[in-house]
């Protein structure tokens, strides 16, 4: 490696008219002149992602056994079926974890918890009062360290209303946090000139370069500057950048196209050739916003929604018919127990397996000062339904975290008296936030430390 004659400071910019673009973690970055009081090298980053209705989960005897989506077998030994295979390259970097659930959710309606998931808290009909959600409570604690101090995210984006919420994100009043989901209106915030005015800024972007464009100027100064190593860093990240910055516009003019109800005998002679990419790409895009979000540290805490709880009525409903199945996804988690039904809802829940195993390779390739961007990352998935219906035994995935003393590759199945909450404070004490408690937890999962 190039010695390095010079220092970057990790807060440093490419600047273009009107854009300013963060980088990446450089080689020359390290021992640079310290960041503010506090901050930790390298930083520690805490995500969160939900989807509803639960997940195929027929009896181990069933002819569709293979796809229920726990493992077969536990600790290291477990075998993934075919709903998790596509996790199988990151299988060193999770954990599956069983019997873990919310206390106050089984006592809640069957659809009422995605509300909760990251708050434990008890709603019902005589009070809808929400209490702090786990990303906000570490926004609190570490969100001053960056530009954003979170980036909530849905499909739906808002809030949507109390227990079909369409946020994660619950401050420390118990009031939900709008989550965005347009994601050029999300790229411009974080990467571009803000969206205090986004139809004139998408005017401004039609008309003139990209913002990759309006930077380069910049990053050929600063790739002049800088050792072998960095400079193929450096030029990784800006195609990197280029390509969700395409991406973007993709799924923005994708979700502002208003789709025609169609009835049965249509869909049957329709052919969905020019959509059944639409939920991949919006959600891979999605995914492509946090990484950027996290690698070029402008936020180290991150929620995202996928899909909720509203029936038929979020715009992820229609997302498995988008993708070529039959039924819509409130079907497909209601008739799972239905002849055929285990095997069409784990199709699905393959297909968001494979969306999850994009995002943490995304991760995995992104190194940092020690390790990759996915050691440095606690990342969340699962749901609080294990079948819909049913608020126990949430099916859950623990990723990341190898340089935050996370021992992973193991399927553990804990006791249902231990609250879910009790992860959260594994998660947060492992980040750096000391946190003895966390809404009704007990203590912590030390079967997830090395």
């Amino acid at each position: 490696m190039a010695n390095k004659s010079w220092r970057l400071d990790r807060r440093t910019f490419l600047m273009g008219t009107g854009v300013s673009l963060g980088l990446p973690w450089l080689e020359c970055m390290a021992n640079a002149s310290p960041r503010p009081s506090g901050a930790e090298q390298p930083p520690r980053r805490i995500c969160a992602l939900y989807f509803g209705f639960g997940v195929a989960l027929p009896p181990a005897n069933h002819e569709h056994a293979h796809w229920r989506w726990f493992p077969q077998g536990e600790g290291r030994e477990y075998q993934f079926t075919e709903t998790l295979k596509p996790l199988e390259c990151q299988r060193n970097k999770l954990t599956i974890l069983g019997g873990l659930s919310h206390p106050n959710g089984r006592r809640m309606g069957a659809h009422d918890t995605a509300d909760t998931f990251l708050t434990g808290a008890y709603l019902n009909n005589k009070s809808l009062i929400n209490t702090i959600s786990l990303d906000q409570f570490a926004a609190t604690k570490i969100g001053d360290k960056t530009r954003f101090s979170s980036l909530v995210m849905s499909t739906d984006g808002g809030v949507g209303e109390p227990t079909r919420s369409s946020t994660l994100s619950y401050n420390d009043k118990g009031r939900p946090l709008p989550a965005l989901h347009q994601p050029q209106q999300i790229f411009d915030r974080f990467f571009g000139e803000g969206d205090s005015d986004t139809i004139a800024h998408r005017r401004k972007l039609k008309s003139a370069a990209s913002m990759l464009d309006r930077v380069l100027e910049d990053s050929h100064s600063l790739r002049n500057r800088l050792g072998n190593q960095d400079r193929e860093k450096l030029d990784e990240y800006l195609t990197a950048v280029r390509q969700i910055e395409q991406g973007v516009e993709r799924s923005q003019s994708w979700l502002e196209i208003p789709r025609p109800e169609l009835h049965d005998e249509d869909r049957k002679m329709l052919q969905l050739d020019s959509d059944d990419q639409a939920p991949l790409q919006f959600i891979r895009t999605m995914y492509d916003l946090i990484y950027l979000a996290f690698r070029t540290d402008s936020t180290r805490v991150a929620t995202y929604q996928i899909t909720n709880m509203a029936d038929c009525s979020s715009k992820a409903a229609k997302f498995p018919q988008l993708q070529g199945f039959k039924d819509s996804l409130h079907t497909l988690a209601h008739d799972w127990d239905k002849p055929g039904g285990s095997e069409r809802l784990g199709q699905w829940d393959r297909f968001m397996a494979e969306q999850f195993a994009y995002f943490l390779n995304r991760l995995d390739s992104a190194t940092e000062q020690q390790g990759t961007l996915l050691d440095q990352s606690l990342v969340l998935y699962g749901s609080s339904n294990s079948v819909t219906h049913d608020n126990n035994n949430y099916p859950l995935i623990l990723a990341g975290g190898s340089q935050m003393g996370f021992k992973h590759g193991r399927f553990l199945k804990f006791s249902d008296k231990i609250p879910m909450s009790n992860l959260f404070v594994t998660m947060l004490n492992q980040a750096g936030i000391e946190s003895p408690s966390f809404a009704d937890s007990t203590g912590e999962l030390n079967e997830l430390l090395s």
